[in-house]
């Protein structure tokens, strides 16, 4: 009975079988079939899905890292950031003259990494008219702005309208830095030049302080001749990964190296970054100390701290990597140690003496013949810079009282003032 049983259940077992695996077979199929369409869904909805297009305006004169932040910001709520570049004519007529032209903070514009278009000489306000261009024109979707007040010489909101059809949105200012503290480091140095004809190199620092006496630690080299003033913005390693490429040399990989100041990162700046990664595959640029631009370039230098040149320099497209704080002299060890193929410089500069000096930064590059002198395409330098609102300082006092009346109206307008 018991083999009888065996035997006559094996048909039925194997029917059984067969159905389950056929079932199996046949769902897998189906549901092959099913992810394969489904990712072709997700795919041509993803090619289909049109990119969110954010616009953020500004003069972006005497161009610093806090304006990068506020770029890399707007960049972040969308995905492709145009830029409005306000022309000299709108600056003017509602700040004051502008320190550099409309040409050269075009260059600064669309040298920064997160900028995807630029829009040349746009209006300073955000009128209905304009407004209507930026949406059906250039397809924009939001209007991006800091969340300091923008304030038109009437004391009223230059992004109110914006605000009104609801397609505005806010990101954080950067603080410690602005256009106008920068001119203002350098306004004082005009005011006190008028006090006295004498200055030694505690005073020409404290000119370029923030409008106040810098304080220094006992024993530093700032304490010493140098007078190299201690730095009020200290920057996080998160803030300097975020303006970082994140991304390192390949193994073959020909790498180019420029060093300098970088102090006010203007168009010259700009320029020679350019020519330089031209060059090779991996841009790598020495960001030299508070302490050897002072030594090298006087007492009242460097205007702007080694951490605030250094997230200027990395906002720029053609920058790959930086070193912060890079040595004066280029060695042999560093050029193993980096992998560098060529150094270079550019012909127009704040000291270009070097060949003539006894102790040469560059002998070592030279000698192993991987030197090259570029011929820089901008005549401008930070002095040109320093020159300019120095020539022309007591319109630029004008410009920075009549931000603050502005401001002042605003906030009054507003129920409160502004204890900044």
């Amino acid at each position: 009975m018991g083999s009888y049983e065996a035997v006559t259940e094996k048909p039925a077992t194997k029917w059984v079988v067969t159905c389950m695996v056929g079932g199996v077979i046949v769902g897998v199929s189906l549901l092959g079939a099913y992810s394969s369409q489904l990712g072709m869904f997700w795919k041509t909805r993803r090619r289909n899905k049109k990119p969110v297009r954010v616009y953020m305006d500004g003069c972006f004169d005497m161009m610093h890292y806090g304006h990068c932040n506020a770029l890399r910001q707007a960049r972040a709520l969308g995905d492709q950031l145009i830029v409005g570049v306000v022309s000299d004519a709108e600056i003017i007529a509602n700040k004051g003259p502008p320190v550099t032209p409309l040409h050269e903070r075009l260059m600064m514009v669309n040298a920064v990494k997160w900028v995807d278009e630029v829009i040349p000489e746009a209006p300073y306000a955000i009128t209905e008219e304009f407004m209507k261009k930026l949406f059906d024109e250039y397809k924009i979707d939001y209007i991006i702005h800091g969340d300091d007040p923008c304030v038109l010489p009437d004391g009223t909101d230059a992004y109110a309208h914006a605000k009104k059809a609801g397609r505005y949105k806010q990101i954080k200012r950067t603080e410690g830095v602005s256009s106008t503290d920068i001119v203002g480091r350098m306004l004082l140095c005009v005011r006190e030049r008028s006090k006295s004809d004498s200055h030694n190199h505690s005073s020409l620092q404290r000119q370029f302080s923030n409008g106040h006496s810098p304080k220094f630690e006992p024993g530093s080299p700032a304490a010493t001749a140098s007078g190299t003033r201690i730095s009020h913005f200290l920057p996080t390693s998160r803030r300097i990964v975020q303006f970082s490429n994140g991304r390192g040399p390949g193994p073959d990989s020909r790498i180019v190296y420029i060093d300098g100041a970088f102090d006010l990162f203007h168009a010259g700046h700009v320029e020679i970054l350019r020519l330089a990664r031209d060059l090779g595959d991996f841009l790598l640029v020495g960001i030299h100390t508070d302490q050897t631009v002072s030594t090298t370039r006087g007492s009242h230098r460097p205007i702007m701290n080694l951490h605030e040149r250094s997230l200027s320099v990395l906002a720029c497209r053609y920058v790959d990597e930086v070193i912060i704080g890079a040595p004066w002299e280029v060695s042999k060890d560093m050029i193993t140690t980096f992998n560098i193929s060529l150094v270079v410089h550019g012909t127009i500069a704040e000291n270009n003496d070097f060949q003539k000096e006894q102790c040469n930064p560059y002998a070592v590059p030279i000698s192993m013949g991987i030197f090259k002198l570029l011929e820089s395409p901008v005549d401008i330098t930070t002095t040109t810079i320093i020159k300019r609102i120095v020539s022309n300082h007591e319109a630029y006092q004008k410009r920075n009282e009549k931000k603050g009346e502005s401001e002042k109206r605003y906030y009054e307008g507003k129920g409160h003032v502004s204890g900044d």
